[in-house]
C-alpha cells in the first residue's frame, strides 16, 4: 500500500471514525488486519504520533555509535525521553485548516537534529550482519517526517530491502497496543507472528507476512515492532527483493533471520535518536461507537437463526465477521456499523435500480459482484442500509471463508434476503 494510502487510512481511523466508500467499508476487516502491521507513521491531528511503523526497544543507551557529536540536547542513560509532550492547540490555532494542523503537528514531532541522517546510516551498518549495504536513504531527528534509514542489503545470497523508522507514541494508547498485536488470520494472510512482553515491560511483535494481501506477487514482508514503556517506537521491516514493490524476488526469504531482525529493533543504539524526539502526548480519544451493541456478538446471534453452523468468528467494536459452514463449504459474512452518515452527499449515493426506500425512509442498496481480493470465482453479495437518522449497517456475504482464497461453494451460505434481514435488524442500535 502506498504511503499516501496508509496516511489516509490512519487519519480516517483516528479522525471522524467512519468512511463513506462502500468498498473501503466492506474491506474494513482486511484494513484492520493490515493496520496492525502497517508500514509507516502518520500524524493524528491534535493528538499523539500514530505509529504506522514499529517500535523501539528498551534498555539504557550504552554509548558508542552516535558519538559525542550528537549534541547536548539528546537524552541518555535511562531512555526516559526528553522534550515537551504534545499538548492541545491554543485557542488561536483552533480554527486552522486540517492541512495547517498536520503541518503544525509534524513540526512539533521533530527533534533538535542531534542525530543526523549520516549517523542513522552508520548505526544501521554497524548493527547489520556481514554483507554489503547499498542505496541508503535516511533522515535525521530534525526532519519533520521523522528519523528513518533504509537500504539494500546483500549477504551474498541475494539482495533484500531493509528499513527502520523511529518515533514516539503514547505507550498506554490503543494504537501502541494494536501495533504489537498479531492480526486475525481470517483478515490477513501471513506465515507467522509472535507477540511477547520483554523483561522491562516492552512489547515486541515479530511478523512474517507478504507485501500484497492477495499474494499476486510473493514478495515477503518481515518486520519487528517494539513499543517500550517510555513510548519509543521502532519499526524494522525487510523484503526478499531489492525494494518493497516493483522489484523481482531475489531470494526465498528476506536477508535477516528473525533473531537478527529482533536484535536490530531492540538495540539501545537507537535510543539517542529516540530521546531527541519529543515525547508523545496522550492518544486522542476514539469517537463514540455507533452502537452500544458489539458487532461481532450481534452478528453471531443474528446469523445463527438461519441454522448454518458458525465455525469461526472475530472482529471488534463496530466490525465483526463469522464463517459459516453447513458441510457445503465455508462462507464469510461480515458486518460494519456506522453512525452520523446522514449528509446529503452520502445519501445521494443510494440511487439506481438496486436501491429501494422503505416506508420509514430507510435506504437499502444491494450489490452482487465478483470478489476483489484475488480469490478465484469468489462471489460478493452486500446489503447497505442507511436509516433516516444517519445510522448505517452494511452486511456482506462471500462464497469463501477468506476473500483471498478460492471459492469453496457456488453461492454464499446466506441468501441476499437473509443478509438484508440481518442488516435491517433493529437490535444493531437497541
Amino acid at each position: 500500500m502506498p504511503f499516501e494510502d496508509e496516511l489516509g487510512e490512519a487519519l480516517r481511523r483516528t479522525g471522524d471514525g467512519f468512511t463513506a466508500d462502500r468498498t473501503a467499508l466492506v474491506d474494513a476487516g482486511e484494513r484492520r488486519g493490515r493496520r496492525l502491521v502497517a508500514r509507516r507513521r502518520a500524524a493524528v491531528v491534535g493528538g499523539s504520533v500514530l505509529a504506522l511503523a514499529a517500535i523501539g526497544t528498551a534498555g539504557a543507551y550504552t554509548g558508542g555509535l552516535f558519538g559525542a557529536g550528537a549534541g547536548a540536547g539528546a537524552g541518555s542513560g535511562s531512555g526516559s525521553g526528553s522534550g515537551p509532550a504534545n499538548v492541545a492547540a491554543p485557542p488561536a490555532l483552533q480554527t486552522e485548516s486540517p492541512g495547517q494542523a498536520r503541518e503544525r503537528a509534524a513540526k512539533e514531532r521533530a527533534g533538535t537534529g542531534a542525530v543526523s541522517a549520516a549517523q542513522m546510516v552508520n548505526v544501521l551498518k554497524e548493527l547489520l550482519p556481514a554483507g554489503q549495504l547499498t542505496g541508503t536513504q535516511a533522515r535525521g531527528t530534525g526532519d519533520e517526517s521523522g528519523p528513518m534509514v533504509s537500504g539494500v542489503f546483500d549477504d551474498g545470497k541475494g539482495k533484500g530491502s531493509v528499513s527502520l523508522s523511529l518515533s514516539r507514541v503514547d505507550a498506554k494508547g490503543a494504537m501502541a497496543a494494536d501495533m504489537v498485536k498479531c492480526p486475525d488470520r481470517n483478515l490477513l494472510e501471513y506465515d507467522g507472528c509472535t507477540s511477547e512482553t520483554l523483561a522491562d515491560g516492552s512489547k515486541l511483535l515479530l511478523f512474517q507476512g507478504y507485501e500484497y494481501a492477495d499474494r499476486r506477487v510473493d514478495t515477503k514482508n518481515w518486520r519487528a515492532t517494539l513499543v517500550t514503556p517510555q513510548g519509543f517506537l521502532v519499526d524494522v521491516q525487510e523484503h526478499n527483493a531489492a525494494a518493497q514493490k516493483d522489484k523481482p524476488i531475489t531470494r526465498p526469504t528476506p536477508p535477516l533471520t528473525l533473531a537478527q531482525l529482533r536484535a536490530l529493533a531492540v538495540s539501545p543504539l537507537w535510543h539517542l535518536a529516540l530521546n531527541d524526539l519529543p515525547a508523545a502526548g496522550p492518544e486522542k480519544a476514539p469517537p463514540p461507537p455507533a452502537s452500544s451493541v458489539s458487532a461481532p456478538d450481534r452478528l453471531v446471534e443474528l446469523s445463527q437463526k438461519y441454522g448454518v453452523p458458525v465455525v469461526d468468528k472475530g472482529g471488534e467494536g463496530e466490525y465483526g465477521y463469522v464463517v459459516l459452514d453447513e458441510g457445503k463449504g465455508r462462507s464469510l459474512v461480515q458486518v460494519n456499523v456506522q453512525a452520523h452518515m446522514g449528509d446529503a452527499a452520502f445519501r445521494a449515493t443510494f440511487t439506481g435500480p438496486d436501491t429501494t426506500t422503505l416506508p420509514d425512509g430507510t435506504l437499502v442498496k444491494t450489490e452482487d459482484k465478483p470478489g476483489e481480493k484475488g480469490g478465484a470465482n469468489v462471489v460478493w453479495w452486500s446489503v447497505d442500509t442507511l436509516r433516516p437518522d444517519g445510522k448505517r449497517v452494511v452486511v456482506s456475504g462471500f462464497n469463501t471463508g477468506k476473500q483471498t482464497k478460492p471459492a469453496t461453494r457456488d453461492k454464499p451460505a446466506l441468501t441476499q434476503q437473509q443478509l438484508r434481514e440481518i442488516a435491517l435488524d433493529p437490535k444493531w442500535f437497541g
